[in-house]
């Protein structure tokens, strides 16, 4: 017999947080289903060129806006919570106060176990349904199906609804904080190469021995592509650089808790907020060699200055 056809998701969907990865999740969702998405960003309370420009995001996705992150996931069947790690336990804060009873609130942000530990409880306790969300690769191009996993009491009713939704979840605890755990110690590995790359290609191209730091590691690691993948983490530290290191920050603060030292999460950290904070957004396609004149010209004169 043919596998009985799913129900419809209904119901409506917020968000908190709407930057790269919850844009990128509303607009997945939107192709695919005809439900009310409203959404509240910080940004909306700041500054008025920080306001209008995420204003319009909310008007190019279709989606309405709110002032408040109370009234945007008021009445939802779900929220998505999609800011900066830092911002985890604030933004749960501020949804509580609107959240309805059994609504889940998938805490998708890169925080330590005992973050989300902390965000659950605020959640729970005004009757929201807590789900740990770890986001397991680029939002950019799967969206909404990009693999994630998931960690809660109630992991099995949260997955019936991702599926539902079309997403690419898959339970690894009852536990929260495990989904989280297993996310942040990969980026230990994964975010840690990118600042290796970073230190080590700046390095060689201020000493102008790129091409030969290049070949030898092409000829040592003959399947790794170097080249190719060294213009690529350049370019996500370069755009995402402060969020990564919001990440990094709770990775090292994962691995003290687990009593081992942290040393080189930390200093993932410090490059990837180095290289996120020097503002060449404009650049993160341009090239590894223009990439790294600018990011050495400004680094230089940064270290003049002082």
């Amino acid at each position: 017999m043919p596998e009985a056809k799913k129900p419809p998701f209904t119901g409506a969907i917020g968000f908190i947080g709407f930057g790269e990865a919850g844009a990128a999740i509303a607009k997945g969702l939107a192709k695919e289903h005809s439900v009310e998405m409203r959404a509240f960003d910080l940004k909306t309370t700041l500054g008025s060129e920080a306001r209008q420009q995420k204003l319009a995001d909310f008007k190019r996705a279709n989606i309405e806006g709110f002032e408040r992150a109370a009234e945007s996931v008021k009445g939802a069947r779900l929220v998505f919570s999609v800011v900066t790690a830092d911002q985890a336990v604030d933004a749960a804060r501020r949804a509580a106060k609107g959240i309805g009873q059994g609504c889940f609130y998938f805490d998708c942000n890169s925080c330590a176990p005992d973050t989300k530990k902390q965000a659950a409880a605020i959640i729970n306790r005004a009757g929201g349904c807590y789900v740990d969300v770890a986001i397991m690769g680029p939002i950019e191009p799967a969206q909404h199906k990009t693999p994630v996993l998931i960690s809660c009491e109630q992991a099995d009713e949260a997955l019936e609804v991702m599926e539902a939704l079309g997403m690419c979840a898959r339970v690894v605890s009852q536990e929260i904080g495990a989904a989280a755990t297993i996310k942040l110690i990969r980026s230990v590995m994964f975010k840690g190469m990118e600042a290796l790359v970073a230190e080590c290609f700046l390095s060689a191209r201020k000493a102008g021995v790129k091409e030969e730091v290049l070949a030898s590691l092409e000829k040592s690691f003959p399947t790794f592509g170097w080249g190719q993948r060294l213009e690529y983490m350049l370019e996500r530290m370069i755009k995402h650089g402060p969020r990564r290191a919001a990440e990094m920050r709770e990775a090292a603060l994962t691995v003290a808790q687990l009593g081992l030292n942290n040393t080189m999460s930390e200093a993932s950290a410090g490059w990837q907020q180095m290289i996120g904070d020097l503002g060449l957004d404009d650049m993160d396609e341009a090239g590894f060699r223009a990439q790294a004149d600018s990011i050495l010209e400004l680094l230089d004169f940064s270290s003049k200055a002082e």
